[in-house]
């Protein structure tokens, strides 16, 4: 397995996936019941899903909505799994439309994530590999999609953004004057 397919526990020690046995975070709130309906198990299964800096802080102010969920985390960066203690966690390379050539591994990367977790809901507060996901989860699992445009987006959406229109069952936007009647949707700011 390569390293950065490696799942984290609480302690911050890498471990191959199959041998992990971290528990989600509990943390109040709640997410929209539109969203979380359908599960195919118990517990819902949430991948919360986001590249690196202002996206990855977005992502993490919405933790207190998915208490009492069964949440798994993926980033760019292995040590992003600090700030999820106790939450499975997935790394997989970063990668942009511009590294046409890199993207085939990404995929792989992702595909093996969403096999490891089969996720009910996918939430993502962008970028492009959080894109890719969204589009295998909807096509592949038909899994719930929540895309999240970030708030750095304030003049329009970002490319990822006006893409995910295509796989996302709630698209929204964080800027009022950018959302339409037929989507993206401003339910608000994360910020």
């Amino acid at each position: 397995m390569e390293p950065d397919m490696m799942l984290f526990r609480e302690s911050g020690e890498a471990a191959p996936a199959r041998s992990a046995t971290a528990m989600p975070v509990s943390r109040p709130g709640s997410v929209p019941a539109s969203a979380m309906r359908g599960s195919r198990r118990g517990r819902k299964r949430v991948l919360a899903i986001a590249s690196a800096g202002g996206h990855w802080v977005q992502l993490q102010r919405l933790a207190p909505a998915f208490d009492g969920l069964d949440v798994a985390y993926a980033s760019v960066y292995p040590a992003y799994s600090q700030d999820v203690p106790g939450s499975r966690f997935y790394a997989f390379d970063d990668v942009s439309r511009l590294h046409k050539t890199r993207i085939v591994k990404v995929m792989a990367q992702l595909l093996w994530i969403l096999v490891r977790e089969r996720p009910d809901v996918v939430v993502t507060t962008g970028s492009g590999p959080a894109l890719i996901m969204l589009a295998l989860c909807k096509t592949l699992l038909r899994s719930k999609t929540i895309w999240i445009d970030s708030i750095a987006n304030c003049e329009q959406l970002s490319f990822s953004g006006s893409k995910a229109r295509r796989y996302a069952d709630v698209w929204l936007t964080q800027w009022p004057h950018l959302a339409r009647g037929d989507g993206p949707h401003y339910w608000g700011a994360v910020l």
